[in-house]
C-alpha cells in the first residue's frame, strides 16, 4: 500500500514537546564518533 512515509518519531516528538532547536540534544544515544562499540 503506498504511504507518503511520514513518521514522527520519539526523538522529534521530544524534540517538539521540548521546544529544543537541536535533535541531538533530545536523542537518548547520541551518536558521536569514537564512541560506538562494534
Amino acid at each position: 500500500a503506498p504511504h507518503a512515509g511520514f513518521g514522527l518519531g520519539l526523538e522529534r516528538l521530544v524534540q517538539f514537546i521540548s521546544g529544543m532547536e537541536n535533535i541531538r540534544d533530545v536523542i537518548p544515544f547520541p551518536r558521536t564518533p569514537g564512541h560506538a562499540r562494534f
